[in-house]
């Protein structure tokens, strides 16, 4: 009942900005500050609209678990997630270019008004506002660090998938009229921006239990730092000393994160409300409400028993399937068989369509309302939990400079595979880091699918991504390349730069190595 009550607050917070797809959000760059905000309320709008692309909504939030959202694409690129059409199949395939809208609307595109890119520059002004009012210093930091931690969220999913990003300073922004190209921030600039922006968030937002469900925390300011250092690890591996001084500092009382004894029930309607212990964040989803959990709509086949609205989008990969131990719970909403609503039961042997390239992957338990809905759930789309924590602070301890497979490091790993129903592994079944880091992929695979779109960044970590889209893909990937462990921008971008801004690497021939300080690319100022 307290979930529901406080899931209730926050929507009731949301809705009128939020209300539907049908209404464009408010771009809060564009309103003009002498009549805007009048009041503490106003304030208050404006900070909650800053969630907005963070939402699960298919027409513009970035964590939507449709085939328009980051973890669908980024899953798909990997054994986890795979499809015979659109993003699923260019993902999966590596075979994406710089034509592929399905992975460049994250972006930014002329005829897409609701590519990600703008939303930092709203941020950014909402800051200022906020800066700018009659706030008290404590109020104003409050206010603040929700705003800073959505900027950096957000400004983490797309440099991991996109590379260094442009940003708008509020100089520029509080000048609209003389728009122009800017230049695209060097690696260390965008590393440095991302992790002042949680790093405020982080001393300034209420520890986990002290914070409303569904809103920011300490918490997520600090898993977000850990997810920023594991992408900078293979760059410079002293970022595993903050990996490990951050997820210590998590598993303190503190914070009060504990693992729940099932697992399944983190994905349930009658467990999520007991599972607060665990999650780090999760977006609150209502059929009616801002926030949609679309997943069954997918995921689920059109003729199963039961469920007639799914639109078998994507499937899972048999490769996938058989990595689990077999009496592994993580696989529990892994279907490798299913029945029609004509009796016939479908199976690896007898797969038709929908199985043919592996197990439904359907994540969460059937929502009653599903059929009803229109393929909609109240299941809140969970996206960061604790056992990332635990998971994250082994590998820092075996990779940071100096380190070694540890018995610490093994229960760390142990402690996740218990929950499980796994049986622990011993120090002496790791004679090497790279035996222990294979390890742990595996673990992070089985333990996450289908929530953040993580393992896509874990497996370009240790440079296997390549090397797993083409054993998956048999020979079938000829388009497949290192140089796609980013995606590419859109043409229009190109466009906009006014010959300045440069593609990413080996997306066209002209290239550029855009990681390296001082690169001479930029590009055009989009709010």
């Amino acid at each position: 009942m307290k979930k529901i009550f406080r899931k209730f607050t926050l929507l009731l917070l949301l809705v009128p900005m939020l209300n539907s797809c049908e209404l464009d959000p408010i771009d809060y760059s564009d309103i003009n500050p002498s009549i805007f905000p009048q009041s503490k309320e106003d304030l208050e709008a404006m900070v909650l609209s800053c969630y907005y692309p963070l939402r699960g909504s298919w027409w513009d939030g970035i964590n939507t678990t449709s085939e328009r959202g980051q973890m669908f694409v980024n899953d798909a690129c990997t054994e986890i997630l795979a499809g015979k059409f659109g993003a699923q199949k260019y993902c999966h395939e590596l075979s994406f270019n710089t034509e592929t809208t399905d992975v460049t609307y994250f972006y930014y595109t002329r005829d897409e008004p609701y590519g990600f890119i703008g939303k930092i520059s709203r941020c950014t002004t909402v800051m200022n506002m906020i800066e700018k009012s009659e706030l008290s210093r404590e109020e104003k930091d409050r206010y603040i660090a929700e705003v800073r931690c959505a900027r950096g969220y957000l400004s983490y999913i797309l440099y991991d998938m996109f590379g260094p990003l442009v940003i708008a300073p509020v100089e520029v922004l509080d000048e609209p009229l003389n728009e122009a190209p800017l230049p695209r921030l060097s690696r260390e600039e965008m590393v440095k921006f991302i992790e002042d922006d949680l790093k405020f968030a982080a001393d300034n937002l209420p520890y986990p239990r002290d914070t409303e469900y569904g809103k920011f925390s300490k918490g997520l300011a600090n898993m977000l730092l850990i997810r920023l250092y594991l992408h900078e690890t293979p760059e410079d591996q002293s970022y595993y000393n903050k990996v490990e001084t951050i997820a210590r500092e998590m598993m303190t009382a503190d914070y009060g994160y504990a693992m729940v004894d099932d697992y399944p029930s983190l994905f349930e309607l009658a467990g999520q409300s007991k599972c607060t212990s665990e999650y780090i964040y999760v977006v609150p989803c209502a059929i009616d409400g801002p926030s949609q959990n679309q997943w069954h709509m997918m995921a689920m086949p059109p003729d199963i028993d039961g469920l007639i609205q799914g639109w078998a989008t994507v499937q899972s990969t048999w490769y996938f399937y058989d990595s689990f131990e077999p009496n592994d719970t993580r696989k529990t909403y892994l279907l490798p068989e299913y029945t029609t609503g004509n009796g016939e039961v479908r199976n690896r042997e007898n797969p038709d369509q929908y199985l043919d390239l592996g197990p439904i992957p359907q994540k969460y338990e059937i929502d009653p309302a599903v059929p009803g809905s229109g393929g909609y759930s109240d299941l809140d789309i969970v996206i960061y939990r604790y056992p990332d924590v635990l998971l994250s602070l082994a590998e820092a301890i075996v990779m940071k400079p100096g380190g070694s497979v540890t018995q610490e490091a093994v229960d760390l790993m142990n402690d996740v595979r218990g929950r499980a129903k796994l049986d622990d592994k011993k120090l002496s079944d790791f004679p090497s880091k790279e035996s222990f880091i294979d390890q742990l992929l595996i673990e992070r695979a089985h333990e996450f699918w289908c929530e953040s779109g993580q393992y896509r960044a874990d497996l370009i970590r240790f440079d296997k991504l390549l090397d797993r889209v083409l054993e998956l893909n048999a020979g079938q990937a000829p388009y497949a390349a290192k140089y796609k462990y980013v995606y590419p921008l859109p043409p229009s971008v190109i466009v906009d730069g006014k010959g300045k801004v440069i593609q990413n690497p080996e997306y066209t021939r002209w290239g550029s190595v855009f990681l390296k300080r001082g690169t001479p690319v930029s590009l055009t100022l989009i709010q």
